[in-house]
Parts: C-alpha cells; sequence; structure tokens
C-alpha cells in the first residue's frame, strides 16, 4: 500500500449525485485517504430525496472527510434545469474551497454540472469509467465529461482507446478496472440473512431487477416496464426490484412497480452498498437496464439480462444474454434456464484492485506535474 504521507495534505473532493456513483467513488476515496491526501464530497442529486432512501447518509458514514450538501433539484425537475442550478451551486462551492483536484464519475447531469465548472475555472478534475459506450444521452455526457476533465481513471483498454480518439493524450489516461468491482471482490462484511432482515426480504431464492428511465425514450417507457414486469409477473418467480433513477419517466415506472403483488415483488428504494454487494452473490439472475447487469453480474459469475437499449454494446461478457422488453418469450426462457446456473467470472472491468492502481497514480509527482499544465492540446 502507498505511504501514508504520499498525499501531502492535497484535497480531494469527490463529487457524487446518486448511490451507484458512490459505490464507485468510496473505494477511490478510501485509498486517497489512506494515502494521505484530505478527503471532502460534494453531496448531491438524488441523495438529498427522501423517496431515494436519503442515501448521503449513506456517504456520511465516511470517516475522516469533510461533507458538503447541495439540493439541486425537486421531483420532476428537467435535466436542462438540474444542470444548470448544480452548475451555479457548485460554482459558488469551489470559489470558497478549492480543491487540489475534484474526483468525477461518469454520466450523470451532476458530474457534467462539475466538470464545465472546472474546467472553465482552470481546477484539475478526474474522469472515472470515461470512454464506454451505452447509447441514449448518457453516452454524449460521459464523452463530454472526457474532453473537460483534466485527467482519466479508465476501466479497460477499450475505454482507454475510446478515450484517446477523443483526443486525450495518452499519459492523460489510466486504466485502473471498475472500482466498485473492489467491493464484490471482498467480503461484504454481513451474511444474507442480515439483508434480507434489514430489509424485510421474505423470499427464499430472488432475483435481481433494476430498470432505470431511458430518456431518449421516455414516450414509451411506462409501455416498457409494463412489458417487462408483466413478464416478470407470468413466471412464478420472485424479485427484489432496486428504485429507478429519478430521471425522466421514472413515474411511468413507478407507475408499473405500484401495481406489483408484493407476495412476489420487494420493492426497495435503495440499500447500503455492502447490503446489496451480498444481495448480488446470493441472487439467482439479474434483470435490467443498469450497469450491474453488464459489470458486476458476469464478475460475480451471475447470469443476466439485459433489456434494452440503456448499455447498448457496453456488455462483451458471455453470461449477459440480450432482449427488448416486450420479448416476453426469451425473457421466460431467460428464467426457465438460468435461474440456478452460475457461470465463469468475467474480468473484462477488471479484477477488484482499481482503488490500488488510483493510489499508486495519484501518489506520484509526476502525475500533479501533469495536472499544473491545464491547457489542453488535442492529440492526434
Amino acid at each position: 500500500m502507498t505511504s501514508k504521507h504520499a498525499g501531502s495534505g492535497k484535497k480531494l473532493l469527490f463529487v457524487t449525485g446518486t448511490r451507484a456513483d458512490y459505490g464507485k467513488l468510496e473505494p477511490l476515496a478510501v485509498a486517497a485517504r489512506e494515502a494521505g491526501f484530505k478527503v471532502s464530497f460534494f453531496i448531491t442529486g438524488m441523495h438529498l430525496m427522501s423517496r431515494y432512501g436519503e442515501t448521503r447518509h449513506e456517504v456520511k458514514r465516511f470517516q475522516d472527510a469533510e461533507f458538503f450538501e447541495f439540493v439541486n433539484q425537486r421531483e420532476g425537475d428537467a435535466l436542462d434545469f438540474i444542470l444548470t442550478k448544480t452548475i451555479l451551486g457548485f460554482s459558488d462551492f469551489v470559489h470558497e474551497h478549492r480543491p487540489d483536484l475534484v474526483v468525477i464519475h461518469g454520466d450523470r447531469v451532476e458530474a457534467l454540472a462539475a466538470s464545465i465548472v472546472c474546467a472553465m475555472r482552470y481546477i484539475p478534475s478526474a474522469h472515472i469509467e470515461g470512454g464506454e459506450v451505452s447509447g441514449t444521452i448518457d453516452e454524449s455526457i460521459r464523452h463530454c465529461n472526457s474532453k473537460l476533465c483534466t485527467t482519466h481513471f479508465v476501466s479497460s483498454e477499450n475505454a482507454r482507446r475510446r478515450v484517446m480518439a477523443l483526443g486525450e493524450p495518452s499519459d492523460r489516461i489510466h486504466v485502473i478496472g471498475s472500482p466498485e468491482l473492489d467491493v464484490h471482490a471482498r467480503p461484504s462484511g454481513v451474511d444474507i440473512s442480515e439483508v434480507k432482515t434489514r430489509y424485510e426480504i421474505e423470499f427464499e431464492d430472488y432475483g435481481i431487477v433494476v430498470f432505470h428511465p431511458v430518456t431518449s425514450e421516455v414516450d414509451t417507457i411506462g409501455d416498457q416496464a409494463a412489458d417487462l414486469f408483466g413478464t416478470l409477473s407470468r413466471s412464478s418467480k420472485n424479485f427484489v426490484i432496486i428504485s429507478p433513477n429519478n430521471d425522466p419517466g421514472t413515474e411511468q415506472i413507478f407507475s408499473v412497480l405500484n401495481t406489483l403483488p408484493r407476495t412476489r415483488f420487494q420493492v426497495i428504494p435503495s440499500m447500503r452498498f455492502n447490503y446489496f454487494s451480498e444481495l448480488m452473490k446470493n441472487a439467482r439472475v439479474i434483470v435490467g437496464n443498469s450497469s450491474a447487469v453488464v459489470r458486476e453480474a458476469p464478475f460475480l459469475g451471475i447470469p443476466s439480462l439485459n433489456v434494452g437499449t440503456r448499455q447498448m454494446n457496453r456488455a462483451q461478457a458471455n453470461s449477459v444474454l440480450h432482449c427488448t422488453a416486450g420479448d416476453d418469450q426469451n425473457i421466460l426462457t431467460f428464467l426457465d434456464t438460468y435461474w440456478d446456473l452460475r457461470v465463469d467470472t468475467d474480468g473484462g472491468f477488471g479484477s477488484g484492485s482499481a482503488a490500488q492502481a488510483f493510489s499508486e497514480v495519484i501518489c506520484t509527482p509526476d502525475f500533479w506535474d501533469a495536472l499544473t499544465r491545464m491547457q489542453k492540446i488535442f492529440a492526434s
């Protein structure tokens, strides 16, 4: 492990807006703290919304860090309004608390706001998991963040090549793997009986479903949800459902979830990440359009069914099958065929050691020297 004094007191600010991106940032923040960096979190987005479990409390369990909260939205706000409000709030924040490095993840609107502010104010920023493809507006936002951020920590060689294709220099791109796999690679610290007790899950066996809105398909997302959950209802299997993201279309999905029989469907707004990890490790299958379907499930050797376009072209593991929400026959066949199977684990997104790789990079003087050269040049 890197020396405790390598951080030399530099301030790293992690921007988090959802339970999902915190699961990826938390291992990196732990590694930074252990290397001697001062860690803080800018908490916004879904974290502050009661409907999604007020997961700010999960973030604030992190030890030896500072926390700053900013309410950037109300239920039903448009994405462009949320973006504008977050830019204003984050700009005011960094004016008062200028960090040495802002760590931004992925493709959410909060991440875009932070990367815009950092670029305009010449504050060094690091983008986590750029260079991935998925379809919809998420991919466009992800590539925008890659162009705006100073340096990059990507999950695979394919992602590195895509970031280079955007004109980013190779010496600013570091392949570390997908950080949330670090959590899944180690014991969760709880057993499945504790998980079931805490979240009142009464099923002996179960599948997990995570089905998010697709912003480019908002006119049909309600019908897609009705098709998918209608087919799952006919399967006679039990399912734990994690609530969808708060993107346009979420109300249509919730309308469907509210009609499901609670004898076979348990809807949970959010879970502590280690509890969710244990839940996944004991699931029979994982279904939906979350990145967990194409990333965590293959890593854990759990059969998964990717539904629709949200994760388009992102999965390469043989254990991930694909269908549309209305493809009831393939959905039922998948459940009947794979329910009690385990598959070979896939390392396409890393081996569960991203935090160590991240720490090794940020503890080198060359890394910080490169950040002083803020003017970006298109690398050909």
